[in-house]
């Protein structure tokens, strides 16, 4: 988080702020910062490391709390502090809000969208360079489950994987050998191949672009047995529909990818 904000820092300010220099520095602000749309919030600490690193004697007084669900209108926090860097820091840290709050938000739709099903939504590895952790907090305010965080701490074997290894049964071998203990889950494209990964002993297996039908079949047969993630094609206009085959798991990139970042703005008192 304190790398995220001095990079964002930096690349905005440069060696310094020409127009906050028309403040005298003696003068301090109070200002407010108001959500203009229905959202989740997500991001203060981040907000607040940006004006943290500006000045110290910034004071911050919150009205909500991530993972709060904030309605049109709603003032999201208070600041006082000495003015040039309230206006030097202002574009940062809204920055961090809508980006965080918009992931948190979109991530909130799709758990609502599957609500009363047995299927839990998770996130990909498809994030902005840079923010993945603040976007896999993000999805976890909006009520979602992370997926692995990166290469390194799960193992999905896919096509190229496969193909590089001989065949599945080689690659979950070989994959259980170098990391035990690791999650090890198998991309497969029908169900021939998901009864291979099955058998030489995969814990979940990724159903790349299954139609429904199929996806309930699998589930039909599999549930229980093996843990089966729906991936692929999924928006929210059809995440209901997967969630109700039986699947136990639906990832998808459109929390992190494809998010409408929230509208902040602040203002003077």
């Amino acid at each position: 988080m304190q790398r995220n904000v001095a990079a964002a820092l930096a690349e905005d300010l440069g060696d310094g702020d020409r127009t906050a220099q028309l403040i005298a520095v003696e003068d301090r602000l109070r200002t407010r910062v108001i959500c203009r749309e229905g959202a989740v919030l997500c991001g203060q600490a981040w907000f607040e490391e940006t004006f943290r690193q500006l000045d110290h004697k910034i004071r911050i007084e919150w009205k909500a709390a991530d993972a709060d669900a904030l309605e049109p209108g709603a003032e999201v926090c208070r600041l006082e502090g000495p003015a040039r860097a309230l206006l030097s820091g202002e574009r940062t840290a809204l920055n961090f809000l809508q980006t965080l709050s918009g992931t948190a938000t979109r991530t909130a739709r799709y758990v609502q969208a599957i609500e009363g099903t047995r299927a839990t939504i998770l996130d990909t590895r498809k994030t902005l360079p840079g923010l993945r952790a603040a976007q896999k907090y993000a999805v976890h305010c909006g009520g979602g489950t992370n997926h692995r965080m990166g290469l390194f701490d799960a193992i999905l074997v896919k096509e190229n994987h496969i193909a590089a290894a001989g065949s599945i049964a080689r690659a979950v071998e070989k994959a259980g050998e170098l990391s035990p203990g690791l999650l090890l889950e198998v991309e497969v494209e029908n169900l021939d191949q998901l009864e291979e990964a099955f058998k030489a002993g995969a814990r979940r297996v990724l159903l790349d672009n299954f139609p429904p039908s199929l996806l309930r079949e699998a589930a039909s047969r599999y549930s229980g047995r093996i843990e089966l993630e729906a991936s692929g094609g999924i928006s929210l206009e059809t995440v209901r529909e997967v969630a109700e085959t039986g699947v136990d798991f639906i990832s998808t990139g459109d929390l992190t990818k494809n998010l409408s970042a929230t509208d902040f703005s602040m203002r003077f008192i």
